[in-house]
């Protein structure tokens, strides 16, 4: 239940008038238009559109020169792209256990599973949410380590008003179609304050302009033109997201369930509203009761490809609790207080 449909119908006649205008247009009016505005709404010098948030954190590597014979700390609890780009530069991912409060890479088992050869950190914001991310920035320079932020379920959250996609030395950005900003046909940006690392993605993304080995990573001007529209709702969304969260909460909190933690600094903006059951027979059973998704099944080093390319991994049981017990809630700015009751009504009869 994406609320896609429904989110269609209420816009139909702007979304028609999108299509004619872009047919009017020259392609780059769009795509520059939409990197400005991110770039000003998160508040970095520096935005570039690309195909996804995969390709935005393969450049990232890319920009920061990390290949074979390097390493890079990434959770073991998140989706796959937040490690699978670290194999495809040739480097090693080390996966990093969790934390069982905030679901985002636990301090000490970064700090246990660091070596010489780590060059980078990947820290992706689960769900909408933003940890305190002092820790993680002060490990990076003692040890001289550049911190790729994935923000790519954050756009539009803030911890005490830094927006998510300014705590890193580079960052991504996320346009997939169940993102609270989609694009009509994914999308992603990277995000920087240095103008060469931008320069060196906009070659990245055209095939290199036949200077450097490239890509075929550029956004279409509809996919532009839709997520300017989408911006232009985002916290109207937001706030109707968070009264989505909010029903959830209060009629879950009372319940032998966890659910999420926010800290009172952070403006959440539940790109995903995901709980805990406690234990997993309990968990399928209501997954079944209610069809929904689990994000995610499986530790990221538990998936068939990890099995056959290098990687390290610390003893992540913090991850394989999650991954057995976690369940992924239907959340979306047209979701009825009739349809998360129901929701609330199956989980009280299941737990």
């Amino acid at each position: 239940m994406t609320g896609w449909d429904r989110e269609y119908l209420a816009n139909k006649n702007e979304y028609l008038k999108l299509f004619d205008n872009v047919m009017q247009k020259e392609n780059e009016r769009n795509v520059e238009f939409l990197e400005k505005r991110v770039a000003k709404t998160i508040g970095r010098k520096f935005a570039v559109a690309v195909n996804s948030g995969t390709d935005a954190l393969h450049f990232s590597l890319i920009v920061n020169n990390i290949g074979p014979g390097d390493e890079v700390l990434v959770t073991n609890f998140s989706w796959i792209s937040s490690a699978s780009v670290v194999s495809m530069v040739g480097a090693t991912p080390v996966f990093c256990d969790v934390d069982l409060e905030t679901n985002h890479i636990s301090v000490d088992s970064m700090k246990r599973m660091y070596s010489d050869k780590v060059k980078a950190i990947i820290y992706p914001h689960l769900f909408g949410n933003i940890s305190d991310m002092q820790y993680i920035q002060k490990f990076c320079e003692e040890k001289n380590i550049k911190l790729i932020e994935d923000a790519c379920q954050s756009f539009g959250a803030n911890r005490n008003g830094q927006q998510a996609g300014t705590f890193g030395d580079v960052s991504t950005l996320s346009f997939n179609a169940n993102k609270p900003v989609a694009g009509l046909a994914g999308g992603g940006a990277f995000l920087t304050d240095n103008k060469e690392e931008a320069n060196l993605v906009r070659k990245l993304r055209r095939h290199g302009n036949n200077e450097v080995l490239g890509y075929n990573s550029k956004m279409l001007a509809i996919n532009a033109e839709f997520i300017n529209f989408r911006m232009d709702k985002m916290h109207e969304w937001q706030d109707m997201r968070f009264r989505v969260a909010k029903r959830y909460t209060n009629n879950l909190k009372d319940l032998p369930v966890t659910i999420p933690h926010v800290d009172e600094v952070v403006n959440h903006c539940y790109h995903k509203y995901v709980i805990r059951l406690k234990n997993k027979e309990t968990r399928d059973n209501l997954q079944k009761r209610l069809n929904a998704n689990i994000h995610y099944p499986n530790p990221i080093s538990e998936n068939p490809m990890y099995k056959s390319i290098l990687n390290r991994k610390d003893n992540c049981l913090n991850s394989q609790l999650i991954c057995d017990t976690i369940l992924t809630l239907p959340i979306h700015p047209y979701l009825t207080n009739d349809e998360i009751d129901k929701t609330c009504t199956s989980i009280m009869m299941t737990v």
